[in-house]
């Protein structure tokens, strides 16, 4: 049975019950439905507009940084999101670009993890959700009825779950830091953090990760 986390734990992903080869980190979200009103376009998200939410994984070092930042537009880095959906060592891949989420059952975007091929040079991976032109459309987290971040095997077991729910504290926040997996005495460990920020991209989160 999957542990349900709250934020700030940890959980250990054990090997020795669990296929590690590689890991699935999916990611869901439904939104709240809106109210319509003559008003609603005024003061509140825009009433045509979908919730593009995107899921974007840091690749870092033992210092928290990240080492390679690609070429053009971060293509090809230690940065793996809908531009560039593949690690160059094929150890972390995206599902690609979801712009709807809440489509039903399954999760809306994924990241595979394939721990047992990491390069030792990285000791943690942190999975961040933005809302694409987030400010722009006045969407936000707050809105967002329901998000999850998840973590399942290599044989389809579900080994955790961290669970979101709309809270006025998340109001004007649109994107999260969901969770992050990382090396810990020669094993793997899995934390939800859930931490919002209110920029709707991931560069002023990734400055905070690069080396001055």
């Amino acid at each position: 049975m999957a542990i349900n986390l709250t934020k700030g734990q940890t959980i250990d992903l054990r090997k020795d019950t669990n296929d590690l080869d590689q890991i699935t980190i999916g990611l869901g979200w439904k939104v709240r439905e809106k109210k319509k009103s003559l008003l609603g376009g005024l003061f509140g998200a825009k009433d045509d507009a979908e919730f593009d939410l995107d899921a974007i994984a840091f690749l870092l070092d033992e210092n928290g940084q990240v080492r390679d930042l690609g070429k053009e537009k971060l293509v090809g880095g230690d940065i793996v999101f809908f531009n560039s959906m593949k690690h160059p060592t094929g150890a972390v891949t995206h599902s690609g670009d979801e712009r709807k989420g809440g489509t039903g059952a399954n999760d809306d975007e994924q990241i595979v993890v394939k721990l047992n091929t990491m390069p030792a040079k990285y000791h943690r991976i942190l999975f961040v959700v933005c809302i694409y032109k987030g400010i722009e459309l006045k969407q936000h987290f707050g809105q967002v009825e329901s998000a999850y971040i998840r973590a399942v095997d290599g044989k389809g077991k579900e080994m955790a779950r961290y669970s979101l729910s709309s809270e006025s504290a998340y109001d004007g926040q649109c994107t999260m830091v969901f969770g992050e997996v990382y090396r810990r005495d020669g094993g793997w460990k899995f934390r939800a953090i859930g931490d919002a920020h209110p920029f709707d991209s991931f560069v002023p989160l990734l400055k905070s990760h690069v080396q001055h």
